[in-house]
């Protein structure tokens, strides 16, 4: 995982360095689409939740930012196992707002949604899957949840992703229109924000912690995310 800190702290600063007239952009929207030429083709940009000084939320000593960490990491094998171009934001315990000099806000949270926001729009992947653990005060509350943007294909991605995380938990909740995000009103990609599970129930707090369950979560995570993109496009060879 080494390799891949250097590369994404290599294409922040080397971003900073290109000409202006290297960078390509396409207005589609109220937003640009920066292309960089430095990273092209990436199927998955996986968004670790939280980070550093920010834990998410939290169950005893167990931390939301840990477990999406470790998530993210396992998601990231299965899909470069099966041959996607797949990328993460961060792979350690960092907030990523600390990376973020340009966002003139006073609001470390803020900062720290533009940066993700910053980076989806310059590495222009075909999806980003942002991972969160939920919380809720009733502890027999259960299951995923996956919040999509107001496209189509956002919603279709949050579908899949659904579907595949239904059949793992055994629940059957719908995807939800998530309206107020700032990750999903900014990106300009297909994105959802997958809550994973409850840390406050015992059997979803099982699934994201366990190693063997972790692996299965992951595995489900990637089908998902496999069955929106062959929709999109060829599979990966």
């Amino acid at each position: 995982m080494k390799k891949v800190v250097v590369f994404v702290l290599l294409f922040l600063t080397v971003s900073l360095l290109i000409p202006r007239e290297t960078i390509v952009a396409e207005q589609t929207g109220p937003y640009p689409i920066i292309k960089n030429p430095i990273v092209t083709d990436v199927d998955v940009l996986i968004d670790v939740g939280h980070g550093g000084i920010d834990s998410g939320t939290l169950y005893g000593e167990l931390y939301e930012k840990d477990i999406n960490l470790e998530m993210a990491k396992l998601t990231y094998n299965v899909l470069k196992k099966k041959g996607y171009n797949v990328m993460m934001n961060r792979v350690e315990d960092y907030a990523l707002s600390g990376e973020n000099r340009w966002f003139r806000s006073s609001s470390r949270h803020l900062k720290d949604l533009a940066q993700r926001s910053h980076l989806a729009n310059e590495i222009h992947p075909k999806t980003v899957i942002s991972l969160h653990v939920n919380w809720a005060a009733k502890t027999g509350k259960r299951g995923p949840i996956v919040l999509h943007q107001k496209s189509e294909e956002s919603k279709q991605l949050a579908t899949c992703l659904q579907t595949s995380l239904n059949q793992l938990y055994g629940t059957n909740r719908e995807v939800v229109y998530g309206k107020t995000f700032y990750l999903l009103k900014h990106v300009q990609v297909p994105a959802v924000i997958l809550e994973m599970g409850f840390i406050s129930n015992s059997l979803d707090r099982e699934q994201m912690t366990h190693p063997k369950k972790q692996q299965k979560l992951a595995e489900s995570i990637a089908d998902g995310v496999i069955a929106f993109l062959k929709t999109t496009q060829q599979p990966a060879k």
